[in-house]
């Protein structure tokens, strides 16, 4: 078998990647087969020694086991969103259940657990580096929260309610993308009334790959926001609005309205079962915020402010609208068309003529090169490594030690390509029995065009995400279990948001943003308008943010989720929080992904902000220094991001900053400050 299917047989491909000029959807399924079944016989070997527990003999045994399992599962789950595809589609379908039995069988196995519980009481006598140790504790906790410490019935409870969540995650990150790819709105000649020259060429490119003439308008990110930011048509601007926010609620197989009340009342019963009154209670325990009462505290201090500001925003574009003529009330689908008016006319800052200076290639060496004065990192492009697909291009990244590790960079939308902008790895960094480097991607679905040009907000997102990155390749740590990334979910987004600051530096923006047709760089008078604009409309995405981690939240404490009705329940909850009428919530319950095409982020979407206020305070560290690039925050930052899950991340935090997080930068930062 192994020498028929190639996710089975060694990789000799450059640096390890995976085979993907061989890989096809169908070896997925036998290849997971086999790897399950190998991982149980390891698992049953470590859970069967009669050797009395250690730590070497437990916790290092279950680290090195299923690696081959690990290495089937990041490939597929990977190309699953970023390939995608009908068999792709179904073979998540088939194999998602499967793969949470198994998950759940191992971590609820009595004999694995008995050795793990018994090294955990006696963790004091056991002489573990920190790191060591901190894994011990983490093991354990993550056992007795999948339900390992439970009775025999409460665990084959727990077993079917993970296998179950993991058909209705599968099922409705697929409905929302059946949505994303079954609309589109064409354009006629004059329905362009008002799109600038680079949204009718992305217009015009998305139609060519629909096999269709002149202009269409879809549901990716990348091609809706620009399009209601510009339109001059507001009949247009209403219908893609209404469809962009109609995602997940079509009546029909892939309603997923139907599925949420299902999904809560699980996750409910699951917090339920290990001792804790709601899932948003067991889920913010293992968090740095702690208690849901924390998380309502940090989205309260920022409510009040933000709706004030996002009143006084709302007034400046009637005042605007009014004078062209418009007199009824401003609804959602008007904001984004208004405040880019205002913003010329405020700040003097014209997207269209800003756009040029912002070419995919220079933001993304932009990058690099600041990946390079932080941290001494050198990024090559190796056109042999083999991707799995032809937008995709591959870097080595080296530092001064040598060989750091690879990274795919996956820029632009594809109609089968999840959307949003993420990042991922094929492999994860670890030392336990040598070296291993990562191979980490990032994700955007930037509309393509030639060149290739961002607003300033895309090249943010291309920095979030490059942060997000570095914190994989930059990963020094001994097991996998701690690698990168594996950390807690309200200090996961801390590397990703720091890392947006350094596009905003004067002399980032000198270097990189340079007009795509004559080279000039952005004026200085362009840079200073540019930051000067920067607390623009922070009232708008405050609350269009928070109310979304507030209805995450209120859903996930709800005492009786399944019985919820979503649209009744939505409608309430706005109304409850006074969500300004103007202004839409940036992700209704039906298409909301981070919530309910995995559990992720769970009763977690606040961590955006949690960790806005230590990537703004953190940044505040080197503009107090006078140097964006200090070099010896530098390296406390490096230490930061090399230590994955070694060390509390309080702790990593204050050794960084000097001192714990304070609310003051985020608020200045956005324009919220009394």
């Amino acid at each position: 078998m192994t020498d028929a299917n190639p996710l089975l047989a060694p990789w000799t491909t450059p640096f390890g990647v995976p085979p993907f000029d061989r890989i096809r959807p169908e070896h997925f399924a036998p290849a997971f087969e086999h790897a399950m079944r190998e991982h149980l016989q390891e698992m049953a070997a470590i859970g069967a020694d009669p050797a009395e527990p250690s730590f070497a003999n437990t916790i290092e045994a279950m680290q090195r086991s299923g690696r081959l399992l690990s290495r089937i599962s990041m490939a597929f789950s990977n190309l699953v969103v970023s390939l995608g595809g009908d068999a792709l589609q179904d073979a998540d379908t088939e194999m998602s259940p499967k793969l949470a039995q198994h998950g759940t069988q191992v971590a609820l196995d009595p004999a694995l657990f008995a050795r793990v519980d018994a090294l955990h009481r006696k963790r004091d006598e056991l002489g573990l580096a920190e790191d060591q140790r901190r894994l011990l504790e983490r093991v354990h906790l993550g056992m007795v929260r999948s339900g390992a410490a439970l009775g025999p019935e409460e665990r084959v409870r727990m077993a079917a309610i993970s296998e179950r969540l993991a058909v209705l995650h599968t099922q409705f990150g697929q409905n929302v993308l059946y949505d994303e790819k079954a609309w589109h709105l064409p354009l006629a000649e004059a329905d362009l009334d008002g799109l600038p020259g680079f949204v009718r060429e992305v217009a015009q490119q998305a139609a060519a790959e629909r096999g269709m003439p002149g202009h269409v308008v879809t549901l990716s990110r990348s091609l809706i926001e620009p399009f209601l930011t510009f339109s001059s048509r507001r009949d247009l601007r209403q219908a893609a609005y209404a469809a962009w926010i109609a995602r997940g609620t079509h009546p029909g197989p892939h309603d997923n309205r139907a599925l949420i009340p299902e999904i809560l009342a699980l996750r409910a019963e699951r917090a339920r079962l290990l001792g804790y009154p709601s899932f948003a209670a067991f889920r913010l325990t293992d968090s740095m915020a702690g208690t849901p009462e924390a998380v309502e505290g940090l989205l309260a201090e920022v409510w009040e402010p933000a709706k004030r500001k996002a009143a006084a925003e709302r007034d400046r574009l009637l005042a605007v609208a009014r004078g062209e003529g418009f007199n009824g009330a401003l609804a959602p689908w008007d904001w984004r068309f208004y405040a880019e008016k205002v913003r010329r006319a405020d700040y003097a800052i014209d997207a269209e003529e800003l756009k040029p200076f912002f070419v995919l290639e220079n933001i993304e060496q932009a990058a690099f090169d600041t990946a390079a004065r932080l941290f001494g990192l050198g990024f090559t492009l190796r056109p042999e490594v083999p991707t799995y697909h032809p937008d995709v291009r591959a870097y080595e990244v080296r530092d001064a030690a040598g060989h750091v590790g690879l990274f795919l960079a996956d820029p632009f939308a594809r109609a089968d390509k999840r959307s949003g902008a993420w990042m991922s790895s094929y492999r994860d960094q670890e030392t336990m029995d040598g070296a291993v480097s990562p191979v980490i991607v990032n994700n955007n679905n930037f509309a393509r065009a030639e060149p290739t040009l961002l607003s300033f907000d895309d090249a943010e997102t291309l920095f979030h995400e490059f942060g997000h990155a570095l914190h994989g390749l930059l990963s020094r740590v001994r097991y996998p279990g701690q690698s990168g990334t594996s950390v807690r979910r309200d200090f996961v987004e801390f590397p990703s948001q720091v890392y947006e600051h350094w596009l905003s530096v004067p002399d980032t923006l000198r270097r990189y943003a340079r007009h795509s047709a004559t080279g000039e760089p952005i004026p200085d008078a362009s840079i200073a308008r540019l930051l000067a604009a920067r607390g623009f409309n922070q009232g708008f995405g405050t609350v269009e943010y928070a109310a979304a981690a507030l209805i995450d939240m209120a859903l996930h404490s709800h005492p009786d989720p399944g019985s919820v009705d979503v649209d009744a329940f939505e409608r309430e909850f706005l109304g409850r929080i006074g969500m300004p009428a103007e202004i839409g919530i940036r992700h209704r319950p039906a298409h909301f992904q981070h919530l309910f095409a995995g559990g992720g982020y769970a009763a977690g979407y606040y961590s955006y902000l949690w960790s806005e206020v230590l990537d703004a305070d953190g940044f505040q560290a080197f503009e107090d220094a006078g140097d964006p690039f200090d070099p010896a925050l530098a390296g406390r930052l490096r230490t930061v991001l090399g230590a994955g899950d070694t060390q509390d991340p309080m702790q990593l935090y204050v050794a960084f900053r000097g001192r714990a997080p304070s609310t003051a930068a985020l608020l200045r930062s956005r324009d919220l400050a009394a």
